[in-house]
């Protein structure tokens, strides 16, 4: 798991760093979760280590820092395709990793970087799978869109087609009696999809260890929310599951709202719906500039009033759990690794041709893969 591992690299780097007083932990109030079909919701309080908060202080600026770099490399043409950022959603993915074990599942749509660092996927894994180097997460093969890790279904490019394979997942889970639950998330934009609600239906009856989990961004694509959904109360949509609405801006109230519906999960009580209020800085895609349907004065405000990694350095240096130089050595250090990230992912060999129809399918013997020429043709790898 990401988050653990770089706990690891933050311990060492800190050990000098905790001789100097820092406070080891502290408490915060946080916002109240809306509630619906629940008679108890998460705490209102939450308390913070120093090493946790530091963990996800560096995970959220590791983030924020390679989808920044991703937009560059996009439009130097390093990157081709689709490409779906997630900066200013950095809460979101730190925060649920946060609240769950690494044998818990995740799954997840085509905007999967955050998520797919969070779960264990290094920088380079991921800059190299949207560069299409061999080096990559799927050796190349799947661009922006198609992450996996372990326990790590993968960013799906059809809209809402992963809430079904999380419900999935789910099954697994209780037919293996393995204790585990299943994330799966989807996007305001998704929530509108038949199928979802069909995965609610056949996870309600079943009682399914699955947690729903809609990001809700405000914008499906270049619509907003209230011009797409007759109502935007997400967390009330699947009607028959509990439900709850949580600021996603704030990693301690995703962290723990995500705690509180693994534990619904876990303990048999069947599913639940999470709507996490968040804001997405880029547009819907690369080829979205994403000021056509709203102003650039909207997306400074959030950024300049919400944003996630500003709410939780305030909070550390307020109860001197880091302070202000740490936290820039910090920084200096995640840019050093996403510029090391960057250069292996323009350098790194492209897959071969005669790898590229490796795992098609799982078991067959070798087949024909016509190239870009139709008189040549190579023979895949099973």
């Amino acid at each position: 798991m990401m988050l653990a591992a770089g706990g690891a690299r933050v311990g060492r780097r800190t050990a000098g760093r905790a001789l100097r007083g820092f406070s080891q932990t502290a408490t915060f109030a946080i916002k109240p979760c809306d509630l619906y079909r629940l008679e108890q919701g998460p705490p209102a309080e939450a308390e913070l280590s120093r090493e946790d908060a530091l963990r996800y202080y560096r995970s959220m600026q590791t983030v924020r820092r390679m989808e920044l770099k991703a937009d560059q490399m996009y439009k130097q043409k390093f990157i081709r395709g689709f490409c779906h950022l997630c900066d200013g959603q950095e809460a979101c993915c730190v925060g649920l990793e946060a609240g769950i074990s690494p044998a818990d599942h995740v799954i997840t749509s085509y905007r999967a970087h955050g998520v797919g660092f969070a779960r264990g996927l290094s920088v380079r894994a991921i800059l190299a799978e949207l560069t299409g180097r061999r080096g990559g997460c799927a050796q190349g093969k799947g661009g922006s869109m198609h992450m996996y890790a372990r326990h790590f279904y993968g960013g799906n490019g059809i809209v809402g087609a992963q809430v079904p394979l999380g419900a999935g997942v789910a099954l697994a889970c209780q037919y293996l009696g393995t204790g585990a639950v299943c994330l799966t998330l989807y996007g305001d934009g998704a929530a509108n999809q038949g199928q979802i609600a069909e995965a609610y239906n056949m996870a309600a009856l079943w009682k399914l260890p699955c947690v729903f989990v809609c990001e809700n961004n405000l914008y499906g694509m270049g619509t907003s929310a209230e011009r797409a959904a007759a109502t935007t109360e997400y967390y009330k949509r699947a009607h028959f599951l509990p439900g709850l609405r949580v600021d996603g801006m704030d990693v301690l109230c995703v962290r723990e709202a995500t705690r509180f519906a693994a534990e619904h999960c876990r303990s048999g009580k069947g599913p639940l719906l999470v709507e996490l209020l968040t804001y997405r800085y880029h547009g819907h895609s690369m080829s979205d500039p994403g000021v056509s349907y709203r102003s650039r004065e909207e997306v400074q405000a959030m950024r300049s009033k919400s944003d996630p990694i500003m709410l939780l350095q305030e909070r550390m240096v307020s109860s001197e759990l880091s302070s202000v130089e740490e936290l820039k050595e910090i920084n200096a250090e995640v840019k050093k690794e996403v510029e090391e990230a960057a250069q292996f992912a323009t350098s790194d060999a492209e897959p071969s041709l005669d790898v590229l129809g490796h795992h098609i399918y799982s078991s067959t013997p070798p087949f024909e893969v016509r190239g870009a020429n139709q008189w040549i043709k190579f023979k895949s790898i099973s």
